[in-house]
């Protein structure tokens, strides 16, 4: 998914938006859809190639990312629908799951067997997964306090991962109690349009 990537040489970057292909392009036509960088209103402005995304149970995803420029700074924006993160292969409720089951305690082998991915693919998960788990607990620990009316904090685990993981359930759950739509919407994929999709890319702020 090499042109789904933050590219500053390129100006071009991420934007995660509803998986509702319609609902997106409408929000597009109407002039409801903002450049995260200035705030201006983002323009149609083509689509990227097909892409074909892993899914649970075998199932194959079919895509094809709309593009959009910046109205105001010019940056182009890629709209990744929720349920794909940027540069993966698989979707977000699968890599999700594989994050889940690591915590547990399980290692990479034994994750992929469960999953029926290459042990190489899911140890590249774990392994970014590890670097960004502190910058994502701190990042949904400060979502869950802005969402729910009396935040319940997860207790530490001693797991970084785990810590990270319980970070995310406790603001989809947080979130679903509040707007009940959540519901239909994996706590991955939910957690992925929470921050544009960077469990995996990029280091998340709080800020």
């Amino acid at each position: 998914m090499r042109d789904d990537v933050v590219c500053t040489r390129r100006r071009c970057s991420v934007l995660v938006v509803d998986c509702d292909v319609l609902l997106v392009e409408q929000q597009l036509r109407d002039g409801r859809l903002a450049c995260p960088g200035c705030g201006a209103v983002l323009a149609p402005w083509g689509h990227g190639r097909p892409r074909v995304v892993r899914g649970v149970l075998g199932a194959r995803l079919f895509f094809r990312p709309r593009r959009t420029r910046c109205s105001g700074c010019g940056v182009t924006h890629v709209l990744l629908a929720e349920v794909m993160w940027p540069r993966r292969a698989d979707a977000a409720e699968v890599i999700g799951a594989g994050l889940e089951i690591s915590a547990l305690g399980m290692g990479h082998r034994q994750v992929a067997a469960r999953l029926g991915r290459a042990e190489d693919t899911v140890r590249g998960w774990i392994r970014r997964f590890v670097v960004r788990a502190e910058d994502v607990r701190r990042h949904f620990t400060v979502a869950l306090v802005a969402i729910a009316d009396d935040p319940v904090m997860p207790e530490p685990s001693g797991s970084p991962v785990a810590d990270a993981v319980a970070a995310v359930t406790a603001v989809h759950g947080a979130a679903a109690g509040k707007w009940p739509a959540v519901n239909t919407v994996s706590r991955w994929a939910f957690a992925g349009r929470v921050i544009a999709g960077r469990l995996l890319a990029c280091p998340v702020s709080s800020s």
